[in-house]
């Protein structure tokens, strides 16, 4: 797969028509990195002038500013910041909600103003312009259910853009009980991805995995590694992983591309 670099663009003279900001998840976690990819065939496929950072690009700063460590946080986020700036970096899309988040709402008061969409935002812009068409094929009929991030959800308020593109594949969308602003957390957010777990009588994710159950959906679609990881992981726990595929909305649409023109 060849993935264009920033640098190398630069060096050419050449400016993207937007930057992928790939984050930790999409780069490092080997679930994750399926999305990365298919997200890529999505923007080949368009044919969209895009680019990554690559080596260059570093950690937003999310999980410091969550767990309270502000001074770590302007740190990561000043570098990126200046690593951006310094490529004239005008539009942005990420497949992580919680980049996503943070590039948007807290990069602006520390010298980083950039256009940024989700993933989901951005695949349903291209469907509305009509550059992306999909059909649903296998997809047509099948029992799907959403779960809703929390740093998409309630901390953006972006809850149609991804149901929108989920619409165009005919399928058979059953939201849960729990959903919108009502949705409940994975249990990942606000970093507790990276430590042990509160004192409870459950963890978040099990009691997620109920939600997803009740509906009794063929695939439960995501927009969130993290949350990927968390679903994935009580899926698992129930002994459900043949009856309930967990997908991200990037690649339900890679999957409706044609292999002869998905760039790879």
């Amino acid at each position: 797969m060849n993935v264009p670099l920033m640098a190398d663009l630069a060096a050419q003279g050449k400016q993207p028509d937007v930057l992928f900001w790939v984050g930790c998840a999409g780069s490092f976690d080997e679930r994750a990195q399926r999305i990365t990819r298919d997200f890529v065939k999505i923007l080949q496929h368009i044919g969209i002038s895009f680019a990554v950072l690559g080596r260059e690009e570093s950690c937003t700063g999310d999980p410091a500013k969550r767990a309270g460590n502000e001074f770590l946080f302007q740190m990561q986020a000043m570098a990126n910041i200046q690593v951006l700036n310094s490529y004239q970096i005008k539009k942005i899309v990420t497949a992580c909600p919680h980049g996503f988040n943070t590039i948007k709402n807290e990069y602006p008061e520390l010298g980083g103003n950039y256009e940024v969409l989700h993933h989901t935002q951005f695949l349903q812009q291209l469907i509305n312009e009509g550059r992306l068409k999909v059909a649903g094929g296998t997809f047509k009929g099948k029992k799907i259910t959403y779960h809703d991030s929390c740093y998409l959800g309630r901390a953006n308020g972006i809850y149609e853009a991804p149901r929108e593109v989920l619409a165009t594949l005919d399928a058979d969308l059953t939201e849960m009980n729990r959903s919108r602003g009502n949705g409940l957390c994975c249990g990942a957010g606000g970093a507790q991805m990276f430590k042990e777990a509160e004192k409870g009588k459950r963890e978040i994710n099990a009691e997620r995995t109920d939600d997803i159950v009740n509906v009794n959906p063929e695939i439960v679609v995501t927009n969130c590694p993290f949350c990927m990881t968390m679903i994935s992981d009580g899926i698992k726990h129930r002994d459900m992983n043949d009856k309930i595929k967990v997908l991200d909305i990037a690649e339900i649409i890679a999957k409706t591309i044609p292999p002869e023109s998905s760039g790879t």
